[in-house]
């Protein structure tokens, strides 16, 4: 059985054409695999905290030392981390906000970057521990940014491939949905074709780990 960790982050909900050419990406992933266990993390409607004094503190200090707040935010890391590592594939979608990742999308991030947990440090230098893991990314951006002058400016690409291949997650899909701001034609075509490779990859997906 397939476990599929679905992350959104648009505040913009179901709107969002990054979180609907995703669910197109899961809806073709479940097609497949109607067994296929699937766990959500809407990081929009249910933001995590922001990190803060009391989870960088715990993270630096011995647990039998930890007030109950400290407690309660390394729980949340750990459930997170645990996601990561049960999920076989995992799908995420991210809207360009002011050039970069939502805060929500960051946060998660954060929370799941646990040094000794998902990466580690060593003589050959900073490894990670997420591992065999397919990632399907799915940006929305309201302009281009895949070419021409605006490329130079787009942080949210670069960041999100760099922290995953940071944390061992290396076999990344991008799906992208570029200048839904440029015109309603554009936004159409450009939702159209994300959905075509959104279900060109989920049976490549599918494909490839019945073959395994």
């Amino acid at each position: 059985m397939t476990n599929i960790l679905f992350v959104t982050s648009s505040p913009r909900g179901a709107a969002s054409h990054s979180t609907k050419v995703a669910e197109q990406v899961l809806a073709g992933l479940i097609e497949r695999e109607p067994g296929a266990s699937v766990v959500r993390r809407d990081l929009s409607a249910n933001p995590l905290p922001h990190l803060g004094e009391d989870y960088l503190g715990a993270l630096f200090s011995a647990p039998e030392g930890w007030t109950e707040e400290q407690r309660a935010l390394v729980g949340i890391s750990d459930t997170l981390v645990d996601e990561v590592f049960a999920a076989d594939v995992i799908v995420i979608a991210s809207a360009m906000i002011n050039f970069s990742v939502p805060s929500t999308l960051k946060t998660w991030l954060d929370y799941v970057a646990r040094a000794g947990k998902t990466f580690s440090y060593g003589e050959a230098g900073p490894k990670g521990l997420i591992t065999g893991k397919r990632v399907v990314l799915v940006e929305s951006k309201g302009g281009i940014y895949s070419e021409g002058p605006m490329k130079a400016h787009d942080h949210q690409l670069p960041y999100l491939r760099f922290i995953l291949a940071f944390l061992g997650m290396t076999d990344v899909e991008v799906i992208q949905v570029e200048g839904v701001n440029l015109g309603p034609d554009i936004a159409v075509a450009a939702v159209e074709k994300a959905t075509t490779q959104a279900g060109a990859t989920a049976k490549a997906i599918s494909d490839q780990r019945q073959a395994a």
